[in-house]
């Protein structure tokens, strides 16, 4: 006896639910489920590089042990020489009130220092309105330059101590004849990289000015000025050392208050500690304004 299972309308199958289940209908209804993005990595810092920087601090550091161990073992048995220790307790004791005044020639170095720049300032000022502006011309124009520079290379090699007492004779006073000096030697270095860098310009470059017209003016401030710029400000990083080597040596002979004459008047008093600690303070001043000066230069190079 064969049994018939009937099924009712409304009742399905379980390969009916599994068609309906798989119908494209189905599938359009049910939403796609959408796959989780995996978190973005967090940027992973560069790991410092100390071995650049003891490569950088470790030199100078060990080159002044070797300078102060040196000096060390000179002075050891010596009674007229200081030691280190002897000129740094010195050191520790003037610059504890660096800006003290007691007179006009009694005056803390720090005064002194300000004194010297000042001076420094004004007669480097005035060479470089004076020297970049004729190293300009020089380098621009031919005759000029073979007229100016045998003058040139006849002036700069005079010593700064030549030209004090022309200062003296013309100012009459000693401030003035210190700027001065400080004016006619500091002024040959910008005169010369400045006239080398307007010739080192391509000459395509003042084609194009001459095809398009372009005044003298514009020639010098859109074409000739951003080209010699390097040039330029490695005169003046030059001129800037020479102003502060020629001010030392003019302010010992002039007098009056700077740190030429500190020194002068440390050695009159025979105060050879003071005089040692005066070397490194115008070391690290003239260090400090040729780092300056550098550090500008980079700031307006057009390399990269």
């Amino acid at each position: 006896m064969v049994s018939a299972v009937f099924h009712s309308p409304l009742e399905a199958t379980p390969a009916d639910q599994a068609s309906k289940s798989t119908s494209p209908k189905a599938v359009a209804a049910k939403p796609a489920a959408t796959p989780k993005t995996p978190p973005a990595p967090r940027a992973q810092r560069a790991p410092f590089d100390w071995r650049a920087l003891w490569l950088k601090l470790l030199p100078p550091i060990a080159g002044m042990a070797l300078l102060i161990g040196v000096w060390a073992l000179l002075t050891m048995k010596s009674s007229s020489f200081p030691t280190p220790a002897q000129t740094f307790d010195a050191a520790v004791k003037l610059f504890a009130d660096p800006f003290y005044q007691k007179g006009p020639n009694d005056q803390g170095i720090g005064w002194n220092i300000l004194s010297s720049l000042r001076r420094v300032a004004v007669g480097f000022g005035l060479a470089a309105l004076v020297g970049i502006p004729m190293g300009f011309m020089l380098g621009r124009f031919e005759v000029l330059n073979r007229m100016v520079s045998p003058l040139v290379s006849l002036l700069r090699p005079v010593s700064p101590l030549a030209w004090l007492p022309i200062g003296l004779l013309v100012f009459k006073s000693a401030n003035p004849a210190a700027i001065w000096t400080i004016f006619i030697c500091s002024i040959w270095p910008m005169i010369i990289n400045t006239a080398v860098g307007v010739q080192r310009v391509p000459a395509d470059y003042l084609n194009v000015a001459k095809v398009l017209n372009l005044s003298e003016w514009k020639v010098i401030t859109r074409i000739l000025f951003p080209a010699v710029l390097p040039y330029m400000l490695t005169g003046v990083r030059l001129s800037v050392g020479t102003a502060w080597l020629v001010i030392v040596a003019a302010e010992m002979l002039t007098g009056g208050v700077g740190i030429g004459f500190w020194v002068w008047d440390e050695w009159n008093n025979l105060n050879v500690q003071h005089i040692i600690i005066a070397i490194f303070v115008i070391g690290i001043v003239g260090l400090l304004l040729e780092q300056m000066l550098m550090a500008i230069a980079r700031r307006f190079s057009f390399d990269d």
